[in-house]
């Protein structure tokens, strides 16, 4: 075996013996928060506003907020004085026609959710504001709203608590 074959098992062996023994584990979930400054956030529940109401969704949304930043940030929850506060309200639970079929009669429905938050930063004011937030999503009107509208509900939560995440402490 000469010197240049040697030299290259010799390289792969350490490269190999490298890569087993460093692990490098990456976890994004979007937060930009300085853990130094920021250790609390103050989460209030988010009454229903609207003319429509589906009972589960108030309980539906508040929970997933607060669990969005307890999965994804290292944020103590607190009652009161939180470094971080939000509050707000459901706005708006809607459903309008979204597309008519060649009969004349509604093919799609549209429902659409929107929630009002008012965010508070303690550390920073000129981070706070105030804005809507809103998701919709659309089922076929063959089915009733009653049999879609848990699986709509849940799917429209869930972009709205992550497009306050990212408003609040991802800072988009």
């Amino acid at each position: 075996m000469d010197w240049t074959n040697k030299a290259s098992i010799i390289l792969c062996l350490t490269f190999t013996l490298m890569l087993s023994a460093c692990s490098v584990s990456y976890k994004f979930n979007g937060a930009s928060i300085d853990y130094t400054k920021v250790k609390t956030i103050q989460i209030a529940e988010f009454p229903l506003r609207t003319s429509y109401v589906w009972g589960p969704m108030g309980p539906l949304f508040n929970n997933r907020l607060k669990d969005q930043f307890t999965n994804n940030t290292k944020l103590q929850q607190v009652n009161r004085n939180g470094d971080l506060k939000l509050e707000g309200e459901i706005t708006q639970y809607t459903q309008r026609n979204k597309s008519v079929a060649a009969d004349g009669y509604t093919a799609q429905t549209e429902l659409t959710m929107t929630v009002n938050v008012r965010f508070t930063n303690n550390i920073n004011h000129s981070e706070d504001f105030e804005r809507q937030f809103s998701a919709s999503q659309s089922y076929d009107t063959k089915q009733s709203l009653n049999s879609v509208q848990e699986e709509l509900v849940t799917l429209m939560v869930k972009d709205i608590c992550e497009q306050i995440f990212m408003a609040t402490v991802a800072n988009w």
